[in-house]
């Protein structure tokens, strides 16, 4: 079954990326799939990375930055004693070494490599530079200077070593480059390393047991089973399902949604809120509290939604 036309649908969706091709790629797909208006994704995956890839749809779009800024969970698997251009398997090896490290080497680096740490951003990257990505810059052979960006590594906990490779465990705040912190790995080791595997186990509050994989979707649509396709997307609200709830009646509801401040008595100070109407428990938009018991709209779904 075809849609005649795209569709306004809203919602959020989160997608278990296959290896092999890019996060926009997989996007585009799933896209295509429920013939969506508008939906963009939140967090790129490397084509050789698989795992969580959280899609938003229509209105759900304008919370996605929020998700965007939360911690990531990770496994990866390195391979020892060889660098490659790209800091993974899909680069070409630009040097080999011996790998001769001892354990308590291995767990010092690691240790060195949790915290606070700078990365610089490799030139493999989708960062735009003069409206440009790096990695278009990179397949010309030029090197573009980039500037450190400082990262957290709450946990790398070593899984297994076994002959040249080792398994990690890594949770990491947002803007964290998995390949970059390998590389750094096999520096501090002596011996250089590169990804081979790499799978997104976590996005925020977000795991793996709610992933629906792309063949999925694609045999609902060939089943023609519309409903049972729609009914997978999750609230709009999703991406800020960490946010306190407040409830407004029908009336400043209506007042809230056209853009005026709400007397609002409540526990929360200072604190932004999803904001949903009483009656029908519909999500609204997003709203700030302050100290002076006003609620302000902050950013709003679009009125014609609900």
């Amino acid at each position: 079954m075809f849609f005649d036309k795209q569709r306004n649908i809203n919602g959020f969706l989160l997608i278990d990326k296959p290896i092999g091709i890019s996060s926009n790629h997989a996007l585009q797909q799933v896209k295509n799939i429920f013939n969506a208006r508008k939906a963009g994704y939140i967090g790129t995956l490397d084509p050789l990375a698989s795992g969580i890839l959280p899609v938003c749809f229509g209105e759900s779009t304008k919370f996605a930055c929020y998700l965007n800024d939360s911690d990531k969970k990770y496994n990866v698997v390195a391979k020892l004693g060889e660098k490659t251009s790209t800091f993974d398997s899909n680069g070409i090896i630009v040097k080999k070494r011996i790998i001769s490290f001892t354990y308590f080497e291995l767990y010092n680096a690691l240790k060195e490599l949790t915290g606070v740490v700078n990365q610089i951003p490799p030139m493999y990257s989708a960062i735009k530079y003069n409206g440009v990505p790096l990695y278009k810059y990179a397949r010309k052979g030029f090197n573009i200077a980039r500037n450190i960006r400082y990262v957290k590594i709450y946990k790398l906990i070593l899984v297994e070593k076994k002959n040249n490779l080792i398994k990690l465990n890594v949770h990491c705040s947002k803007g964290t480059y998995i390949r970059t912190l390998i590389d750094d790995l096999g520096e501090k080791l002596g011996c250089g390393a590169h990804v081979i595997s790499l799978r997104r186990t976590e996005v925020g509050s977000f795991s793996c047991a709610q992933l629906v994989t792309i063949p999925y979707l694609k045999e609902l649509l060939h089943q023609e089973n519309i409903k049972k396709l729609d009914n997978l997307l999750m609230p709009i609200d999703t991406p800020v399902n960490f946010l306190p709830k407040v409830y407004l009646s029908k009336k400043e509801s209506y007042n809230f949604k056209l853009g005026q401040k709400i007397s609002f008595t409540s526990n929360i100070k200072n604190s932004l809120v999803r904001v949903l109407e009483k009656e029908k428990k519909v999500f609204i938009g997003l709203g700030q509290i302050y100290i002076e018991a006003k609620l302000i709209p902050y950013r709003l779904i679009s009125i014609f939604t609900n």
